[in-house]
């Protein structure tokens, strides 16, 4: 965009946001990559993608996947945007808005993260002439009450209490029971407030973005942070090849590592080492012998995409406690030449 139409949109545009939230795994960035696909081509549209450990992949994978000109991504990495990391959001939001202006705004908040808080931050008074607050989104596992997991932890309550929209994903995955036995809570928790559909993939109707949000019925639930933010996304990578960050809270611990592109991994053994972790979520980007690489792991389930290219290669762990061998084992599967 030229500087004189950024101008001019900074003083007359009104950009929508919806903030697309839920737990670790729901499928969220999937929600987003299906609501991209659907996005006007004369619109530009803006992604904050919130992550609670220090090294960032989401945006690279949301970058490596969309190929439209027309969608800025910014990552904010470090613990919850609304608390540890909250100097990064206003950075984020900043830039996005003096610099892009956007049509819509999408943000993805961290599984672990307290999206109320945000949204506070969203409707202070130095965004009201520059934001509209619009649906807001929570993707939930539709198994999730079944499988008993991910429903004990004291955010999940946060992330559906928030929502215009709770997205049942993995629907066709479920018994029919589990998906009653979701929609029975929903209505306990919230009341007749939020709406629930069933998906797969996370697709959502871009018709389902548009609407004022009715957040605020629910009153503020602040959250203290736990530390203050660290950001080894702007650190040069050492003599060794590789920088290691970790991050902690909410009851669990994340580790990841950013490594050189020119330290190139034997797909085999990478793929092994990644099959047997046994973890509550991992993300990862892999440059190898075979190509490039992108993993997603939930539980025990993992996914692998080819994609065309990256910077460099990625992996963040989220785990309730972290194995003190994973590193030995991931720089165990370079090719020794390169390690």
């Amino acid at each position: 965009m030229p500087a004189a139409e950024g101008r001019k949109a900074m003083g007359s545009k009104v950009t929508a946001v919806n903030v697309i939230a839920g737990f670790l795994g729901a499928g969220k960035t999937s929600a987003i990559l299906g609501l991209l696909s659907q996005k006007p081509k004369h619109e530009t549209w803006a992604i904050i993608v919130n992550e609670f450990g220090e090294i960032g992949i989401d945006g690279s994978l949301l970058r490596a996947q969309t190929k439209n000109e027309d969608v800025v991504v910014i990552e904010v990495t470090g613990g919850c945007m609304c608390c540890s990391a909250v100097f990064s959001m206003d950075l984020a939001l900043s830039q996005i808005l003096h610099l892009v202006a956007p049509d819509r705004l999408l943000i993805e908040p961290t599984g672990l993260g307290h999206p109320i808080e945000i949204l506070e931050t969203l409707s202070a008074e130095a965004h009201r002439n520059t934001l509209s607050i619009q649906q807001t989104v929570a993707v939930v596992d539709a198994q999730v009450l079944s499988s008993g997991t991910n429903a004990q932890h004291p955010n999940f309550d946060q992330h559906l209490t928030i929502a215009d929209l709770i997205v049942a994903n993995k629907s066709d995955l479920c018994a029919p029971a589990d998906y009653d036995l979701l929609q029975d809570y929903v209505r306990e928790t919230l009341g007749s407030r939020a709406k629930i559909i069933a998906a797969t993939y996370g697709n959502v109707d871009i018709g389902q973005l548009e609407g004022n949000t009715d957040w605020r019925s629910i009153g503020p639930q602040i959250h203290q942070p736990d530390r203050e933010a660290s950001l080894p996304e702007d650190q040069p990578l050492p003599e060794c090849g590789f920088l290691r960050a970790e991050n902690q809270g909410e009851g669990f611990e994340s580790t990841g590592w950013r490594i050189r592109p020119e330290m190139i991994f034997r797909y085999a053994a990478l793929f092994a080492f990644l099959r047997r972790l046994n973890v509550a979520r991992m993300k990862a980007i892999f440059i190898t012998e075979k190509g490039v690489f992108a993993y997603n792991m939930v539980g025990s389930v993992l996914q692998e995409l080819p994609i065309d290219d990256c910077m460099e290669s990625r992996i963040e762990i989220i785990a309730e406690s972290i194995d003190a061998n994973w590193e030995d084992r991931l720089l165990g599967c370079l090719i020794k030449n390169n390690a």
